[in-house]
């Protein structure tokens, strides 16, 4: 079973959009976490839900409002009158797969109940610790203009998130094909398993046996150094921020059919594990944009030429 069965799938639903696809592959097989930020209408359920059809796996979904609680999310314990004895009962991020609807609608404190989750992969309720099913993945999508309503996400938060899709708008002619696939029915509806969740698991174990030339790593390095140097950066990339960096240009060796990484592998994934890790000076939040500061950081750093 092929990786490329799951993008074929999601493509009979979203149309012109094989660069988003081909991140939520990488976050799949690099067994990290994805922050979908896009305007409103642009595709980001859909993008998840398609995912989530694709994998024979369990998929919840929870809509963050100001007034979801903890126990919302990871469940809670609470007193059996019949048994006369305290229960657990187990929230809905006790799934493979967790699309999280507008993350920052929720308040900090609800927030924080994901920091665990995220990167330990396990919850504790009552002091008790659950271990949470493999393989596990939290989509989680936000409107990044919008702020009425809103609590930012905090940088631990934002850390723990492998890499950030933008979807952006569609062109004429892919609007077109969108609504003559879409006038008449959801293709969602038709979607198929195409893998398992065990498939899934061999796909990430293979991806950490990918080999990476000294050179790409030099060259992977030298892009995060770079970050914590910028004069319009107050905090750059963390270590964490490295050991995803290097996970996703495996997993993305992995997708294009390699068992090695490629220049060209840290080159396209430098913007989307690196920009929302940054940290910019008020002088860079007024005169630029995390985005365009990681591309300057390409143009500056020499990049391998060797066949590596």
């Amino acid at each position: 079973m092929s990786i490329n069965n799951i993008k074929q799938n999601i493509s009979n639903v979203l149309i012109g959009q094989e660069e988003a696809i081909d991140l939520l592959m990488i976050g799949l097989i690099a067994n990290g976490h994805i922050l979908l930020e896009d305007v409103p209408g642009t595709g980001k359920t859909t993008l998840a839900k398609s995912l989530a059809k694709s994998i024979n796996a369990d998929f919840k979904r929870i809509q963050f409002t100001a007034d979801t609680l903890p126990g919302d999310v990871t469940g809670l314990e609470y007193f059996d009158l019949k048994v006369a004895d305290f229960k657990t009962r187990k929230g809905p991020i006790f799934s493979n797969i967790v699309l999280v609807d507008e993350i920052n609608r929720a308040v900090p404190r609800t927030q924080s109940a994901l920091l665990e989750v995220m990167e330990e992969r396990t919850v504790t309720i009552a002091g008790q610790t659950h271990q949470l099913p493999s393989p596990f993945l939290v989509l989680a999508t936000q409107n990044p203009l919008e702020s009425a309503g809103t609590f930012p996400l905090p940088d631990a938060q934002l850390d723990r998130f492998l890499l950030t899709i933008r979807q952006g708008y569609p062109t004429l002619q892919q609007e077109k094909e969108m609504i003559l696939r879409f006038k008449e029915s959801n293709p969602i509806s038709d979607l198929k398993n195409v893998i398992t969740c065990e498939e899934i698991i061999s796909f990430q174990e293979e991806s950490k046996k990918v080999s990476i030339h000294d050179e790409v790593l030099d060259y992977l390095l030298q892009i995060i150094n770079e970050s914590r140097n910028h004069e319009q950066i107050e905090i750059g990339v963390s270590p964490r921020g490295t050991l995803a960096f290097t996970r996703a240009i495996q997993a993305r060796a992995i997708l294009n059919g390699r068992d090695y990484c490629t220049p060209e592998d840290v080159r396209m994934l430098a913007i989307p594990v690196c920009s929302h890790r940054l940290i910019l000076t008020i002088e860079g939040e007024m005169k630029t944009t995390k985005q365009r500061i990681i591309a300057e950081i390409l143009e500056s750093v020499f990049a391998p030429v060797e066949q590596v």
